[in-house]
């Protein structure tokens, strides 16, 4: 009997350790000269691996180490400062780091975030500065004919005050939804921390969903308001530009107090939304004064586009930011092509190159950049 209890003490120690080691767990850890340390405790795991956004070989997978007790770990860099999504593949099945309470959605993909400190990432974090507010706003749209959602950041001071501001409409790429700006891009961070020390004018951000389909980012909706299945995409086409016009833009200059005019009104987008920022402008010349075009720019410079261009010449458009990663296979050639169209015209534009591509690293940077040439 004594040798039964001494074994069930030594098994209740081994688990109470088992279960502490577990509770132990820190990762992501950043440690001295920009290093990651990733841990993963999964004792009955027979390899694990990472990837991670600064690796540029998306074949390359990082390996981890396995101890005696079942932790994994590696330890990665230096990593250049930035915020980066990443995720670990456990026996070949991609999974979130359960010690990390940081994660993003891009649509309906989910990765964990670590953020590396460091001049250039400076914007991206919760700083000790006035901070605005996030709204998950729901509006009308009669041109879809749903009710739909959107973000709405109202910079710090705007709840108590009557002064009316600018405005920002910032807009997604293709398989994000009115989340995506918030937490993949660090919008209201980047504004935050910008308005704190001077460099922007305080604005509204308003951050719509470009899936004309949806009423909201998936899971968010109640199933009786709309299928989210964009069974015939055709039917929608142009919807969203539409709406933005017709819809977002009077609910925003009605509901808040708001600069009136296109010298007030700035918009900007990535990737889908940078094409959805060219054609709504293009439709409408008179709208915006300030325009941003991030990783995307002109496949058909035919003499109808042409004409349209020199359509925002005539109205006077302030400011034409284009940006975009030299590697960027999607859209460089096409960005090229937008400047020289501005250049052809007498656009005062600006054209950012920026190493790397198709990434959320670059977008942040293009905002950083643009936000603070607003409403001079």
């Amino acid at each position: 009997m004594r040798i039964i209890l001494l074994l069930i003490f030594i098994l209740g120690v081994w688990l109470n350790s088992f279960g502490q080691l577990r509770n132990r767990v820190i990762s992501p850890e950043v440690i001295t000269g920009n290093k990651i340390v990733f841990r993963l405790f999964a004792p009955e795991a027979k390899s694990v691996s990472l990837y991670g956004e600064w690796i540029t070989d998306y074949t390359k997978l990082v390996i981890l180490q396995r101890n005696d007790t079942g932790l994994f770990q590696v330890e990665v860099g230096p990593v250049a400062p930035e915020i980066y999504g990443y995720n670990f593949i456990v026996d070949g099945v991609l999974v979130l780091d359960p010690s990390n309470p940081l994660v993003r959605r891009d649509g309906q993909r989910n990765a964990s975030l670590v953020l590396v400190p460091g001049n250039e990432s400076s914007l991206y974090g919760i700083e000790k500065v006035p901070h605005g507010t996030l709204s998950k706003v729901w509006y009308n749209s009669s041109t879809i004919g749903i009710n739909r959602r959107m973000y709405i950041y109202t910079p710090p001071g705007y709840e108590q005050s009557d002064i009316n501001y600018p405005v920002l409409y910032l807009l997604h790429g293709a398989g994000g939804d009115e989340d995506a700006w918030t937490t993949m891009g660090r919008a209201p961070y980047i504004l935050d921390n910008l308005i704190s020390q001077g460099k922007s004018r305080p604005m509204l951000v308003v951050m719509p969903n470009g899936n004309a389909y949806q009423t909201a980012a998936p899971g968010e909706t109640p199933s009786s308001t709309t299928t989210e299945r964009p069974s015939d995409f055709a039917s929608y086409r142009g919807k969203y530009e539409e709406s933005l016009v017709n819809d977002i833009i009077p609910f925003i200059e009605k509901n808040y107090h708001v600069l009136k005019g296109k010298d007030n009104r700035a918009i900007a987008g990535l990737s889908m939304g940078g094409g959805n920022t060219v054609t709504v402008t293009t439709s409408h010349p008179e709208l915006f004064s300030y325009i941003g075009v991030f990783s995307a720019g002109v496949r058909n410079a035919d003499e109808a586009f042409d004409t349209k261009m020199k359509a925002i010449k005539d109205n006077k458009v302030k400011m034409y930011y284009v940006g975009c990663g030299v590697e960027d296979r999607m859209a460089y050639q096409g960005s090229q092509l937008l400047v020289a169209i501005l250049k052809k015209h007498g656009i005062p534009y600006i054209f950012r190159e920026s190493t790397g591509g198709h990434t959320w690293a670059n977008w942040r940077i293009y905002l950083s950049e643009m936000a603070p040439l607003l409403f001079k």
